[in-house]
């Protein structure tokens, strides 16, 4: 996917119209991922194979701290939107907003203010994914397991919930590796549910087939992983099947999970 950087505009902008159905979000601001590596991961298929020779996987000449909200480019200027985003239901409930998917006044200005505590830009109460997954993050950290939907285990279970788009790794009710946002898989090539376990792991994988660097590869289904990808991970569509991590993320996890590990996954990745 290639991603388009929108200039922003004065604050003092008109408020803008809604977007036309269909309508595709782009990054609202400059800093949105990075243009050489695909932001989407395939769906490999194993046993997976390497070109002949080393092929050196790039680590990104910097870490991605911006987060750049994705939005109709109706939006791209306005100072509040009067268009609900695609998460505005959920961005609603974990803001204890009244939860009715419609964007009111007060609806704006609150999510505005949370946009700028959390410096994501641009700063207009547009309820995109980037908006919706930090939300998530910070509402997850203190207990990312409260409603007990991943199994407690006396051995170590990566927990992937793909309602919310998390994950972390317990052992008893112990967190070994603290909640993180992860982008699973878009329709039609969605994460696979339910128990798996980490049987082949490659830290510098390549991908033959899509000619993609998958750095820090832990394989648990099928060609399904956890690997890094560079660029922001809350994006409107997700990978092919795939859990990808930002690349400090998927370095930590390397050094927490070992082949024969045990992943656990429910849910449902969101639309929008």
């Amino acid at each position: 996917m290639l991603l388009f950087a929108l200039a922003l505009v004065s604050p003092s902008a008109a408020v803008a119209v809604a977007p036309e159905p269909g309508e595709v979000l782009l990054p609202g601001g400059a800093g949105a991922g990075r243009a050489e590596y695909p932001m989407d991961t395939p769906d490999q298929v194993l046993p997976p194979e390497q070109p002949d020779g080393e092929v050196p996987v790039p680590e990104p000449a910097e870490e991605v701290d911006e987060l750049v909200e994705f939005l109709p480019r109706s939006a791209a200027g306005a100072a509040c939107t009067a268009k609900a985003g695609p998460h505005q239901r959920r961005v609603e409930r974990l803001l204890r907003l009244t939860v009715d998917g419609k964007q009111s006044a007060a609806d704006c200005r609150a999510v505005r203010a949370f946009q700028r505590a959390q410096k994501i830009k641009p700063a207009n109460g547009y309820a995109g994914p980037v908006t919706w997954a930090r939300a998530e993050l910070l509402a997850a950290r203190a207990n990312p397991n409260a409603a007990k939907k991943c199994p407690v285990r006396t051995y170590t279970v990566a927990c992937v919930d793909l309602d919310r788009e998390l994950m972390w790794v317990q052992k008893g009710k112990r967190i070994t590796y603290a909640v993180v946002n992860v982008r699973s898989g878009r329709a039609g090539y969605r994460t696979r549910t339910g128990w798996h376990e980490v049987y082949w792991r490659h830290k510098d994988h390549w991908s033959s087939i899509y000619r993609t660097p998958m750095p820090y590869s832990q394989f648990f289904s099928g060609g399904q992983a956890f690997h890094a990808v560079y660029g922001q991970i809350a994006t409107p569509t997700g990978s092919r099947g795939c859990v990808n991590l930002s690349n400090a993320n998927a370095r930590k996890l390397w050094d927490v999970l070992r082949k024969g590990d045990r992943v656990y996954i429910w849910g449902r990745r969101p639309e929008g």
